[in-house]
């Protein structure tokens, strides 16, 4: 597994597909608006960043709350170490606490283990060259990627954002002014004027700081930044806590416990074991994907409501969907979405001769309803 960090850049990849049966007319019907949640801060005027001024600002804004989570940009080593508590109810695996530890030095690499209380340990090593694993699964448990990508990598980067359309909203958080930044992998910038589409992620970033304050990649699930006593390395900022909710419930709390330069890292440490060496390939933990599917009868007509459920997992490198579960489990169609989800074959999708990878998912299931 190539796990050192994960590679989550943004929802790089847009996939549309469809029931057999499914038509959509030359008249879209209206779509159902995302739940409320007091999380959910994009609900005020929400503006198009539809010139190259307004564009710039939004990316300048992104690029520099990114930075703060690029440790690897240090040329010093250091030592981190983090805990987190999985309280999905049985939705995800290996609920329980969490430990992990990295160790990074420049030229040698990341050396990084973790472990929980119910029954997963790996130890990686995320080398210049080549990378490897020593694990007790074949991939990487969706809270732990999780965990490693909220506090390493949660941020679209630049070129991703730069792709699609750019909306902006301006709103208050806990007492701080913040810029929220709505993208999606398409140009076009139609949305609700007062709220956030379903298919938009959602970047909510401190305006004074350029600290990241909520990431949300797809509606129903949220993740909080707190940098109360926050550890600093250079420009760099790790939030002291970040709390993940799906649905309006607590599901991960993740707490950064230490984070400091040390005078050298155990050159051991960066040295792969034989069982490492017989693992064979490491999997790559990449970008995350969206899928769009309708369900029920064509054609479709404005008379109609578009009521969609997001089911969020995990895609293996097999193409098999694992972990899965709604984003929105009030919704008397979740258990359908998550069965609908779980039936897909991504394997498709998975580019011959290309190393093994996961990667997260969100379906988006759009269930029609007539007036």
């Amino acid at each position: 597994m190539r796990s050192g960090y994960s590679t989550m850049c943004g929802i790089c990849c847009l996939i549309v597909s469809g029931l057999p049966g499914t038509a959509v007319g030359q008249s879209a019907p209206q779509v159902a608006p995302i739940p409320r949640d007091p999380l959910e801060l994009a609900t005020g005027q929400i503006q198009i960043a539809d010139v190259p001024a307004k564009r710039n600002a939004a990316l300048q804004l992104l690029a520099r709350a990114r930075n703060s989570y690029a440790l690897r940009k240090l040329q010093r080593p250091w030592d981190l170490h983090v805990r987190f508590t999985v309280d999905s109810q049985g939705q995800t695996d290996y609920d329980g606490n969490w430990e992990m530890e990295d160790i990074f030095s420049p030229g040698q690499g990341l050396h990084w283990a973790a472990k929980s209380t119910s029954g997963f340990s790996i130890t990686g090593i995320f080398g210049a060259s080549a990378t490897y694993v020593e694990a007790t699964a074949g991939v990487v448990p969706l809270r732990l990627q999780e965990a490693r990508a909220m506090l390493y990598n949660p941020l679209p980067s630049v070129t991703y954002a730069n792709r699609g359309s750019i909306r902006t909203v301006a709103v208050n958080f806990r007492g701080a002014a913040l810029t929220c930044v709505l993208l999606t992998g398409s140009h076009n910038g139609a949305g609700p004027a007062a709220q956030r589409a379903w298919g938009e992620s959602e970047d909510c970033i401190d305006s004074q700081s350029g600290l990241l304050r909520m990431h949300s990649e797809a509606p129903g699930r949220y993740a909080v930044y707190d940098y109360t006593n926050a550890f600093r390395l250079g420009s760099h900022t790790l939030p002291r806590t970040v709390t993940v909710t799906e649905g309006g419930r607590v599901v991960s709390t993740i707490s950064v416990e230490s984070l400091q330069t040390v005078s050298s890292a155990d050159p051991s440490l960066f040295v792969p074991t034989d069982g490492m060496k017989a693992a064979g390939p490491a999997i790559a933990m990449t970008a995350a994907t969206r899928v769009s599917r309708l369900q029920g009868q064509g054609p479709l007509t404005p008379g109609m409501t578009l009521r969609p459920v997001c089911v969020f997992g995990m895609v293996t490198p097999e193409g098999h969907l694992v972990e899965a579960h709604s984003l929105q489990p009030s919704d008397p169609n979740s258990a359908t979405a998550v069965k609908d989800a779980e039936a897909i074959d991504f394997s498709p999708s998975m580019h011959a001769g290309a190393p093994p990878q996961q990667h997260f998912v969100f379906v988006i299931e759009k269930f029609v309803t007539r007036q």
